[in-house]
């Protein structure tokens, strides 16, 4: 399992397949790219986030597996044939990211919008919601458990298709969320996601209404509704 600190290098930062400014938020999709390049990313947007610009970093992953910093090994794959296994710093358990899916890193400083992180999570949650609902998903939060979920058609069970795990540094909000956007949720069959028994994971393919949209038009999408829920910024980094 690799850990944070050794997935940091000296790179350069990669280059965006497009950016576009919502509000305060710097939106950038960046294609495929590595976990430990994204990581990275984010390590190295965390002081200009506190130094007055936040981001969100839209991008997917080649396949991954990561678990938040208290999630159980036990949830992990057995074998991964040659798969990167992370262990990072962000709440939640396990989880896959893989083509298909749509990661997002919100890089956000909490103290300018004077938020709690419930109230970010709950804000994120929102955001998510909107995006979905554009696309016919009928997506809703369930009591208890984080994330975004779809209820099947008789409303006797959920399935999953958004996941959040977030960690803060010094009031600076990173990780973020991940969107099953293509049906092939394969990844999955190999780990207890999110720790929950027999959970059920869903993607816009499977549950939306439509053709199931690119990768970079659900990007776009959701660099505005994030942008919405969050709202803009309360205060300036002097006022700190």
């Amino acid at each position: 399992m690799i850990s944070p600190e050794s997935a940091r290098s000296r790179s350069t930062e990669p280059v965006p397949i497009w950016e576009q400014a919502e509000g305060a938020l710097r939106c950038r999709f960046f294609g495929r790219l590595e976990y430990s390049r994204a990581l990275q990313l984010q390590e190295s947007l965390i002081e200009e986030s506190r130094a007055g610009q936040d981001h969100l970093v839209l991008l997917e992953h080649p396949p991954v597996y990561t678990t938040g910093r208290n999630g159980d090994p036990d949830n992990l794959p057995a074998g991964t044939e040659g798969v990167a296994v992370f262990r990072t710093g962000r709440g939640g358990d396990a989880t896959y990211h893989g083509p298909g899916q749509l990661v997002g890193y919100p890089i956000v400083d909490l103290r300018r919008r004077r938020n709690d992180v419930h109230g970010y999570l709950r804000s994120i949650e929102s955001g998510l919601i909107d995006l979905l609902h554009g696309y016919g998903v009928p997506a809703e939060t369930a009591s208890g458990r984080t994330g975004i979920w779809v209820p099947d058609q008789n409303q006797s069970t959920t399935a999953k298709i958004a996941s959040i795990g977030i960690a803060v540094r010094r009031g600076i909000a990173w990780h973020g969320f991940a969107i099953n956007v293509a049906a092939d949720l394969s990844g999955f069959e190999q780990i207890t996601a999110c720790g929950i028994p027999d959970v059920r994971m869903t993607s816009i393919a499977q549950a939306g209404s439509g053709a199931t949209p690119e990768l970079s038009e659900v990007a776009r999408s959701a660099s505005s509704a994030i942008a919405r829920a969050l709202g803009p910024p309360l205060t300036t980094p002097r006022d700190h």
